[in-house]
């Protein structure tokens, strides 16, 4: 019997991977004047081919999406053609690299938006905390309340920026569900109070996300299409009063698209936060497709998952940020660099593509 590691291949729907190492979607606040990807992004890109999977930074579906400064989007003809030089770096150099589809909805700030427009959510409730902005740090406004009739709008924002993704050159796209974004905030309850469709049960709460992935599905074909979750993940102000039941039933509903993937967040950024009990491995068993586990794992327990069963791929994140060559360096069991922590958002090349590789 063979033992599955990071190393092992793996068809991922549509998309052939030379391993199951994957690098998660960072974002990094190096877009160029109208959220375009530059030359910085490209070579950043190109540096990390080796994974078997990149997932791109999140990138916004719309100039209504945005949710901080300077980070890409995919709905202009700009942002198509920079991150066409992004996904040809990586081909060049074998790689696969899907693009993660973004609405940060309520976690936003109008001076971010067009017009100064109140960012919008599915209830108007504003988040404790703060966001980034061009000026810095300011407290979260009080979002506007999605009305019903504008829903299909933001479906179809998603269908359009998908379809933009593959005409970008992506091998995929993967809908951000996750860490306190549009999606996440209708998921759960902490944030979403809606009396219509898509509020109250879970069944109701996971419609739009539902909707999303239908429309992404009709466009770009299921074995090119993840989705993101993070159950237990009180970032951005985020809360659900049963996150078990409200992340089993999404799990299992979201089994009838044939999906690529699941990708699933399973830690909580917001240490002063408690996480509410979960069981992973019962949520892993509701999905029925390929599952990539993300959230602290080193080599050792991604292999430990990956030959339990509890994943079929392991995401890594701030590893991949100072180790452009992390699969080279797993394989050969090397020390890894050491990240920078003050240049994770913003700046130049310093901290972004000046990481050395091994000798």
């Amino acid at each position: 019997m063979t033992t599955i590691d990071l190393f092992t291949p793996i068809q991922l729907g549509a998309i052939a991977l030379a391993n199951r190492i994957v690098m998660a979607p960072l974002t990094r606040n190096r877009a160029a004047a109208g959220n375009v990807p530059q030359a910085m992004n490209v070579e950043y890109y190109r540096q990390r081919a080796s994974a078997g999977l990149i997932v791109s930074e999140g990138s916004q579906i719309s100039p209504t999406a945005v949710g901080y400064p300077a980070t890409p989007g995919i709905h202009s003809a700009e942002q198509i053609t920079g991150w066409k030089q992004v996904t040809d770096a990586v081909h060049a150099h074998y790689g696969r690299i899907v693009l993660q589809l973004w609405h940060c909805g309520r976690v936003s700030h109008p001076s971010l938006l067009p017009n100064e427009a109140l960012p919008v959510a599915p209830s108007a409730l504003q988040p404790n905390g703060q966001t980034f902005t061009a000026q810095g740090l300011q407290p979260f406004v009080t979002p506007r309340a999605l009305e019903t009739s504008e829903l299909p709008g933001i479906v179809e924002d998603y269908r359009r920026a998908a379809r933009n993704a593959i005409a970008a050159g992506f091998d995929g796209v993967e809908i951000h569900a996750a860490n306190g974004y549009l999606l996440d905030q209708f998921l759960r309850d902490g944030s979403n109070q809606r009396s219509d469709a898509y509020g109250g049960s879970p069944e109701n709460r996971s419609r739009l996300l539902l909707e999303v992935t239908a429309a992404v599905i009709g466009t770009v074909g299921p074995g090119r299409v993840g989705v993101r979750l993070s159950p237990i993940n009180a970032f951005n102000d985020m809360s659900d009063s049963a996150p078990q039941q409200t992340f089993d039933h999404v799990a299992t509903a979201l089994n009838q698209f044939g999906l690529a993937y699941l990708h699933v967040m399973e830690v909580n950024f917001d240490t002063s936060n408690p996480p509410p009990a979960f069981d992973f491995r019962q949520l892993r068993q509701c999905f029925k497709g390929a599952y990539i586990a993300n959230g602290g794992y080193d080599k050792e327990s991604a292999n430990a998952a990956l030959q339990a069963g509890d994943a079929d791929l392991v995401a890594f994140g701030v590893p991949f940020i100072a180790n452009p060559d992390l699969v080279a360096r797993f394989a050969k069991n090397a020390p890894l660099n050491s990240p920078d922590p003050a240049t994770f958002y913003g700046g130049d090349e310093k901290g972004y593509t000046d990481y050395p590789f091994l000798a």
